[in-house]
């Protein structure tokens, strides 16, 4: 079955001309604009609605926030359970605390599991369904057996991983604008791309799938559903994994390209295949099922034999001069998170953190740098605006956040600050002194 029918475009046409819709944004006082909100619930049920749930067997609409992120107020389609939401007519409304972060996601709060939208949503109709659509799918796919796992892929911040990476969502692109034998060559060529990275990188597969089906089958969900006509959704895809090629990292947003193109090709190839989908599946693997392709053994060789017609040189030699670049920044890290002076926040309850997946680079073994993030616990809030901050894992969860404790930061009081960011402590924690001179540590008091 198709992803798509071209009765969602209508539908969304029709929504348009019936509910008035214009492309502005709100006044740009920040908070948010209700008539339009008024307007976007709306689109998104009628995304829904026209869904019919033919992509997950369940409705994609349901308690959806929009939060304004400079003023944190809230605008929701329903009520919540603890009452913190007033109504203003078919809506509710009120303010996100402190301790909740901000992003485009599904987040628990207040009694209720919600589709959380950053304000003002894109003024394009479709770009705005298929954002709506995408976060719709983060809340439903616990329901659906597809529940999120974090992971980060460190190894495509190597050259090497990125070259193969890139060599994959060219040869993806192929297949997506190409047909017959065409097509059916271009997907082997990017399963074979495929392998080979996974081959130099053992450990690979299993974070690269769970991104896949994370990010990649939310975002596949926001091109089928998001008002797009059918016919145009592969074309769609190509352009998106070209702008993704061109993008600085790709260790944490790489699945917004991948997902699109294997879902889009899968269901180009008449396999049915959601309703089978669990946390194990491989989107490649499907689609390599789903052809009859096989691939005889994998061939470092043979991938190198292929990479001529997707310009494969241009492509080493670039990621050759990042690799430089990179190195550069590795020690930069090593001075600010390692050798310097430094404030580490560990995990004590449940640590919560957002971030711009376009800004994550790894740090070798060490950890992974998120150049601006936001974190929580119950110690209190971490605001990162700039320089990144240092996040390590204890196996497989996150086990703190490190960020330079050098020379200038304000390191009194309840509220520290230092080069790129700022802590709010809650009561009845405080800093103190870690193991090397210099070093603090957040601890209760």
């Amino acid at each position: 079955m198709r992803c798509a029918l071209r009765s969602v475009f209508s539908g969304i046409l029709i929504g348009a001309a019936l509910f008035g819709w214009s492309d502005a944004r709100a006044d740009g006082t920040g908070a948010i604009d209700f008539d339009l909100a008024a307007k976007f619930f709306a689109q998104a049920k009628l995304i829904s609605e026209q869904d019919g749930g033919r992509l997950w067997g369940v409705p994609l609409y349901g308690p959806i926030l929009f939060v304004d992120p400079g003023s944190r107020q809230v605008v929701a389609n329903q009520a919540d359970v603890e009452g913190l939401l007033v109504p203003r007519g078919n809506m509710h409304v009120g303010s996100l605390p402190l301790e909740q972060n901000i992003a485009n996601t599904a987040v628990r709060w207040a009694g209720v599991h919600w589709t959380m939208i950053m304000w003002p949503l894109p003024e394009n109709r479709y770009q705005r369904g298929k954002l709506m659509a995408h976060e719709m799918f983060h809340r439903i796919q616990d329901q659906v057996g597809l529940g999120a796992r974090d992971a980060d892929n460190t190894h495509l911040d190597t050259a090497e991983g990125r070259i193969w990476m890139r060599l994959e969502w060219r040869a993806l692109t192929e297949a997506l604008i190409g047909a017959d034998a065409g097509r059916r060559q271009a997907i082997e060529d990017a399963l074979l791309f495929r392998a080979v990275r996974r081959a130099s990188f053992p450990d690979a597969a299993a974070p690269e799938r769970g991104l896949e089906l994370n990010e990649g089958l939310a975002e596949y969900t926001g091109f089928c559903a998001g008002g797009w006509p059918v016919e145009i959704l592969a074309d769609r895809a190509a352009v998106q994994a070209e702008d993704y090629e061109a993008r600085p990292a790709i260790v944490r947003n790489f699945a917004y390209a991948s997902g699109p193109a294997y879902g889009i090709l899968l269901d180009e190839s008449g396999a049915s295949w959601r309703r089978g989908l669990t946390t194990d599946s491989d989107l490649g693997e499907l689609l390599r099922s789903a052809l009859n392709i096989e691939l005889a053994g994998v061939s470092k060789e043979e991938a190198l034999r292929r990479i001529g017609k997707y310009g494969g040189e241009a492509v080493v030699k670039q990621e050759t001069e990042r690799e430089t670049r990179r190195k550069q920044r590795q020690a930069a890290f090593k001075a600010r998170f390692v050798d310097g002076p430094t404030l580490t926040l560990p995990r004590v309850g449940e640590i919560r953190y957002s971030f711009n997946p376009n800004g994550v680079e790894a740090f070798g073994e060490v950890g992974t740098v998120y150049i601006t993030t936001r974190v929580t616990d119950e110690w209190g809030v971490l605001d990162v605006t700039a320089d990144g901050a240092l996040m390590i894992r204890d196996g497989a969860v996150v086990g703190r956040f490190i960020v330079p404790a050098s020379e200038g930061s304000d390191l009194k009081g309840t509220s520290f600050k230092g080069a790129g960011w700022t802590l709010e402590l809650n009561d009845g924690w405080a800093l103190k002194v870690g193991k090397r001179s210099g070093d603090y540590v957040v601890a209760r008091h």
